[in-house]
């Protein structure tokens, strides 16, 4: 019973070697060699409990308790003290005291999961691509720490005064505009990776692709078979990092509206100075000094003022000769400045749509009515004529703006739905009001009432933070959750 003891106090450590690392391929077969160590101990543990057992069932006495080693969860996670929720099924309840049979049972399904990691790590290790892949991944920064980055570089206090400063800054500003558009096309390729992908290496791929260098570890299937995996101290569902998605999906939406209102302010900071240099450079500063004029200067004048004239009525007569392609100067003056108008007037509405969506939650006519203004500088620069001066810029701006009215088009919906979703929720509660009230002595008016409280809260529940109607949905839910449990306890 003695040597029973003693190994049984090793555990935590051999349970906290049972997880596979995904990351580093060479690093791969080390664990796979822990995995062995652990699962040998542990059927060392096994067969020394199947030995107590019987010398106990010889004996006639009872099925025997071993203590459990109050320590288990500190020598997981010494610094918090305690086995964090999501894998706390891997070590075992709270109880002081486990049964060898119980403990018997336990070690099964330990040993089961260091088979499961054993074939995991085999079949990654066998698919060249897939390793590649992984290596590759673990040389970038993590979906979570490249967004904080970008958040930092638009935190950007532009010099409107500096022609050369407000430059660069301008363009780091546009690189963390393409930084944020190759974010969105990984986050899309995470989120359709995990939901899509029927092999289970497929969806590791998903996954290493959202933590790149923080690295991750499988951890541990919970009751509902579904995947644990720890990343830097965190643990967390596979689910969780789809909804993790959701939420990013929205801040890189509003990075992209904060990086254009920023881009935005200033370019048009940069043609003001531009235009200063402009008058500057050609509005010479020097003052002539006018002579006397002497009788033969002034005659002199007189003839260079006459011949003058002359050529003038001489330009007038070519001019009328020349008409058509007058005409066609004339029409090319004014598409290039209604080209330029155009695309004044679409800045103009860019400007007041990013500013419309700062700082939110907000109600949804403000999300609509920044769409509408996305919708207006869209359709204005697509109409600028290819043969202008300002179609290559309009192109570029039509790209981002597109872009904008995109994500804030999404924004629209999700709003949308979070109404939907309040206003369904508030219904539900009135009917179940009426269930209750109407005959409250009857089991299925009770059973009613209950099910649209359920379906009520599960309704708010639903509604996203960033959203105008989640601060309703937050006040409400309590009252609806203390409905459902007094019908419920009736």
């Amino acid at each position: 019973m003695a040597n029973l003891e003693i190994l049984v106090s090793e555990l935590p450590t051999l349970i906290q070697s049972l997880k596979l690392t995904i990351g580093d391929s060479n690093q791969i077969m080390q664990q796979i060699i822990l995995i062995n160590d652990a699962q040998e101990q542990l059927r060392n543990i096994k067969k020394l409990i199947a030995q107590e057992l019987k010398f106990d069932r010889i004996k006639n006495s009872a099925i025997a308790t071993l203590p459990r080693i109050d320590t288990v969860a500190s020598l997981f996670i010494p610094s918090v003290g305690l086995v964090d929720p999501a894998i706390a099924e891997k070590f075992g309840n709270s109880e002081t005291r486990v049964s060898l049979n119980d403990l018997q049972i336990k070690i099964d399904a330990w040993i089961e999961w260091g088979y499961f990691l054993q074939a995991i790590a085999a079949d990654i290790l066998s698919d060249v691509q897939l390793v590649n892949q992984l290596n590759s991944d673990i040389n970038h920064l993590s979906l979570t720490a490249n967004i904080q980055v970008i958040a930092e570089n638009l935190k950007i206090n532009l010099n409107l005064e500096n022609f050369h400063i407000l430059t660069r800054q301008i363009q780091k500003v546009s690189n963390s505009q393409n930084e944020l558009l190759q974010l969105q096309q990984q986050l899309t390729y995470i989120v359709n990776t995990i939901k899509n992908s029927r092999s289970f290496l497929n969806i590791l791929l998903g996954v290493s692709a959202f933590y790149g260098k923080s690295g991750f570890a499988l951890e541990w299937l919970d009751d509902d078979h579904e995947l644990i995996i720890s990343s830097q101290g965190k643990f967390q569902e596979l689910t969780n990092i789809l909804n993790d998605c959701d939420f990013f999906q929205e801040q890189l939406a509003t990075l992209i509206i904060q990086g254009e209102t920023v881009r935005e302010q200033g370019e048009q900071a940069l043609k003001k100075i531009e235009e200063e240099i402009s008058k500057e450079t050609f509005i010479s500063p020097q003052v002539e000094i006018i002579p006397k004029f002497s009788t033969q200067k002034i005659v002199l004048s007189a003839l260079l003022i006459a011949a003058s004239l002359l050529i003038l009525s001489f330009a007038s007569w070519k001019i009328k000769e020349q008409s058509p392609q007058l005409r066609q100067m004339s029409l090319s003056l004014t598409q290039e400045g209604s080209a330029f108008a155009k695309f004044k007037s679409a800045q103009k509405l860019g400007m007041e749509a990013a500013s419309l969506v700062q700082k939110p939650p907000h109600p949804l006519k403000v999300w609509q009515k920044a769409e509408t203004k996305w919708y207006q500088a869209i359709n204005l620069l697509d109409s600028i004529p290819d043969d202008t001066s300002v179609y290559n810029r309009a192109q570029k701006k039509l790209a981002y703006y597109q872009i904008n009215y995109k994500s804030i088009s999404q924004r629209v919906l999700i709003e949308k739905q979070a109404l939907a979703n309040l206003e369904s929720a508030q219904k539900l509660a009135t009917e179940a009001n009426l269930f209750g009230q109407n005959s409250p002595h009857s089991l299925l008016s009770r059973q009613q009432a209950q099910d649209k409280w359920q379906q009520a809260i599960n309704l708010l529940e639903a509604i996203p933070e960033s959203t105008s109607a989640s601060i309703q949905a937050k006040e409400t839910l309590p009252i609806y959750k203390t409905n459902y449990a007094a019908i419920s306890q009736i």
